[in-house]
Formats: C-alpha cells, structure tokens, sequence
C-alpha cells in the first residue's frame, strides 16, 4: 500500500493480522497457564499414622512453590507471556521502526528463544505431573495426585493452556522465519 508524503510515495508497511492473531492465542495460552499454576493450591488434612487406635493426622498444602519444575513452569510461561506482549506491541508500532531487516531478524531470534523456554518449561512440569500421578515405585516415591486431586486436575489444565500457547508459538516461530526469507534485501544493510 502507498502513500504520499511530501511529494513523495512512501510504501506503508501492510499489518500482518495472522501473526497478531496467532500471538494473541499464544499470549492467552501461556498467560492462562501461568495464572492457574501460580494460583493453584489445596489443603487436606490426612492421616500421617496410627498409634494403637488413635489415629495422627496432619494438614498439608499442595502449592506450585514446592517443586522446583513448577516454578520454572510458571516463570517460563510468564516470561513466554511478556514476550508475546512485546511482541504485539512491536508489530502494532512497527512502521516506527527504521530498518524492517534487523526488526524480522530480531523478532526471529527472539520468538526461537522463547520456544526454546517454554518447552523447557512446559517438558520439566509435565515430567513432575506424570510422577505425582503415578509415583515411582522403584524409588519409592508416592503419587500425590490421589490425594490432591484438584490441584492435580488444575495443574493439568495449566500443561495444556501451555502447550497450546507452545504449539501457536512455534508457528509464529516458523512464519516469522518465512517472513524474513521473503524479506526483499536492502541495500544498505550489509552481513559481513
């Protein structure tokens, strides 16, 4: 789309409203995950024990705080969240930008990065899910998640909300890199 400018025909850039669109349900995604892991909680009182007939009970509190996978979880997909923010903001105000070439490059690199976070993020916490569900035997270490099955449930729910944001993010991932092959090169920017 042109326009003029003093005389001039200045090209316009063209809103890419699939990527916008695309980084909304990624930002949603990962944003919901974050929200429900980091709010998720529940308190059951359980018996610990029996001393003759009498029962030893104690009140215990599942929390996301207490597993280190989880808490890179919600930090992961936070920061996945923020990224998808900026990056929205970035391509609403991107006719702001000088050099449309190191602007795609930038958004590339930093879009493979945030997957490579979020996987991470979205791999450790499913791992811990699938112990707390079903246990180790071998290392002798008891399912939880019949015990605490809202937060088992919720926590759930927070892996998928994830991995959808996740799977939207890769194809952003991918057409940001299309984008910037189809790109036309400028020819005062130079690669040594």
């Amino acid at each position: 789309m042109a326009m003029e400018i003093g005389g001039k025909a200045v090209e316009k850039p063209i809103k890419d409203w699939r990527l916008l669109f695309l980084r909304m349900v990624s930002f949603l995604g990962t944003a919901s995950a974050t929200l429900v892991m980091a709010f998720s909680k529940e308190t059951k009182t359980l018996v610990v024990a029996t001393i003759g007939n009498t029962p030893i009970s104690a009140t215990i509190t599942a929390k996301f705080q207490h597993n280190p996978a989880f808490v890179f979880f919600v930090i992961a997909n936070a920061m996945a969240s923020l990224h998808n923010l900026l990056m929205i903001m970035a391509e609403v105000l991107r006719d702001k930008f000088n050099d449309k070439g190191v602007y795609l490059v930038m958004v590339a690199i930093l879009d493979m990065m945030t997957v490579g976070l979020a996987s991470a993020g979205d791999g450790g916490a499913t791992f811990m899910a699938m112990l707390g569900k079903k246990g180790n035997s071998h290392a002798r270490w008891n399912k939880i998640c019949d015990k605490f099955d809202r937060f088992c449930d919720r926590g759930g729910g927070a892996l998928i909300a994830s991995y959808v944001g996740l799977a939207f993010l890769l194809l952003i991932t991918v057409l940001s890199i299309i984008k910037l092959l189809k790109h036309p090169k400028t020819t005062n920017t130079t690669f040594p």
